[in-house]
């Protein structure tokens, strides 16, 4: 294999050089590749087209390759890269060493190609560069090359990524968590339905032997590794309960990490969204269901607790939303790309149509979290509490790359159903709970809406929210001062204000018409004078 890559690098070394002028150190790239120089050349050229076909903002190949070619210098600041005319100049310590001609503007395997020559003949210069493997060569390279598109575009390694694909799509596993304590390795959940529970391993137990082999010293992503495997392989894991050891023979199951908690008290299910990822709209709903089923006509309303959500999977945002909205849009996407365009429309007949809900949120809620609630808010289907949520209104397209990397790539922006972009704005709560309002208690907030003076003001707010423009940067600013972004995801307050809100039906149509669409009444807005959804109580 080693022969085979430097004869793939030897032309693309001798294609790059020609026509370089003194001084010139030619060949050095091809004398010590230090990795697979063809899979390094196919990476950033996939990259770099996928950075150009994808971004909100058009650019070209040379512009991204030196863009990401000037990181280098983030590994060692002494490595630098600048543009005369038609050659490009690599300097070490403000002395020349290489030129190279520029390809065209939009070559892309031109620029990949030199990013690659580049990269090992910067190598040849520098211990710093020398002891970096590839993987901080691609790291350095697409953050420069992304630093300049939008804060949320960003490259992930191999390593990161697979951590990242299994939290989306699920993972071999034995279906447990854990934390490393003074030597121990104790499982802190088990969760359920999962080989693990089936085989009757509970919390506190200590995990010590995987496959016969000891543990202790492991660290807890080489435990993981461990623990995971292909569908339906098996595992052998040794554990103790106090005194006693056990072996245990598990079969791994698909894992998909849970996203999902409920609780149902006096009327009113809880359910914390603390993420979306492919099973996150399923699992709600089948929880929500089998609520209602179990409770019927007492239960009163829903509380959607998505604070601290940091996003996840646009489809099960829209698809968690569609449980409580019967027609009408849900979120719009625009960009750049076509495919980027979308619109995204409720079905009727599901679960929680006819059920009053109170959604909260924080400062902390983002992307998916964001839509869900500004679909129910602008629709007139939910009551939000908290404080202004993170604004970060922005679709990112996933690109797996040949290293096994992935390029996240800001492509289109968020618009919520009354329009306004989420992006830089966020959603603001129809009852704002931020530590402005500390002495007021869940009670005095949740009447609030009641009050006419203060319902005006709430109104206006709103319309002015919804009216900004995704280019009015500083009246966003403002705008987010009206209820500043706050961490609240354990705050109890917002929990009691929903209570409130969802116990007396008359207060919830007042705090649902604040932020209704244009037209319709509070009377018109509650949830009993909706038809209800066939089936929805599970009969």
């Amino acid at each position: 294999m080693r022969g085979n890559r430097l004869a793939g690098w030897t032309v693309t070394a001798s294609l790059l050089m020609v026509g370089a002028s003194a001084p010139v150190i030619p060949g050095i790239a091809g004398l010590d590749a230090p990795y697979d120089t063809v899979e390094a050349e196919r990476t950033f050229d996939f990259g770099f087209r996928a950075i150009l076909d994808r971004t909100l903002d058009a650019t070209t190949a040379s512009a991204l390759a030196m863009e990401g070619l000037r990181g280098l210098g983030n590994i060692d600041p002494n490595i630098a890269l600048t543009r005369l005319d038609d050659k490009m100049l690599l300097n070490s310590a403000s002395n020349l060493i290489a030129e190279y001609p520029a390809p065209d503007d939009n070559d892309v395997r031109g620029w990949a190609r030199l990013t690659v020559t580049v990269a090992l003949d910067a190598r040849g210069l520098s211990d710093s560069l020398r002891d970096a493997d590839p993987e901080r060569i691609y790291e350095a390279v697409f953050d420069a090359t992304l630093a300049h598109q939008d804060l949320f575009s960003r490259y992930s390694g191999a390593r990161e990524s697979r951590e990242l694909r299994a939290n989306r799509n699920g993972f071999g596993g034995i279906g447990i968590r854990f934390e490393l304590s003074e030597g121990d390795i104790r499982i802190t959940e088990v969760m359920e339905d999962s080989p693990s529970s089936r085989a009757g391993i509970q919390v506190g137990d200590l995990l010590t032997h995987v496959d016969g082999q000891p543990i202790s010293g492991l660290s807890r992503d080489e435990l993981s590794r461990r623990l995971r495997g292909p569908v339906d392989s098996r595992v052998s894991i040794g554990i103790r309960r106090g005194y006693k050891p056990m072996d245990l023979a598990l079969r791994r199951d698909l894992i998909v990490p849970e996203t999902v908690t409920s609780g149902y008290h006096d009327g009113i299910g809880v359910f914390r969204l603390t993420g979306f990822n492919k099973s996150t709209a399923d699992t709600l709903r089948r929880s929500l269901l089998a609520m209602r089923q179990e409770h019927g006509e007492e239960m009163v309303g829903v509380i959607l607790d998505m604070r601290g959500n940091p996003g996840g999977f646009l489809d099960q945002a829209v698809d968690v939303a569609d449980l409580f909205i019967p027609d009408g849009p849900i979120v719009a996407t625009r960009g750049r790309h076509p495919l980027s365009n979308q619109s995204y429309e409720a079905r009727p007949g599901d679960i929680g149509e006819d059920l009053p809900v109170v959604v909260l949120m924080d400062g902390k809620a983002a992307s998916a979290a964001e839509i869900v609630a500004a679909a129910l808010q602008d629709s007139g289907h939910a009551v939000v509490v908290g404080t202004a949520s993170y604004g970060k209104g922005t679709v990112q397209s996933l690109i797996e790359l040949p290293n096994q990397g992935e390029l996240h790539l800001t492509w289109s922006r968020f618009h919520t159903p009354s329009g306004y972009a989420l992006h830089g704005l966020g959603v603001l709560p129809n009852i704002c709970t931020t530590q402005a309002t500390k002495g007021a208690d869940a009670q005095s907030l949740a009447r609030s809406v009641a009050n006419a003076p203060a319902a005006a003001q709430i109104t206006a707010q709103l319309n002015q929210w919804r009216s900004s423009d995704i280019t009015e940067v500083t009246l966003r600013a403002r705008l987010r001062g009206l209820c500043a972004a706050e961490p609240h995801v354990d705050g109890e307050r917002d929990l009691a204000v929903a209570r409130v809100l969802l116990n007396d039906p008359v207060l919830y149509g007042s705090a649902l018409a604040l932020s209704a669409p244009t037209g319709l009444s509070a009377a018109a807005i509650l949830p009993n004078n909706r038809p209800p959804v066939a089936g929805a109580r599970g009969n």
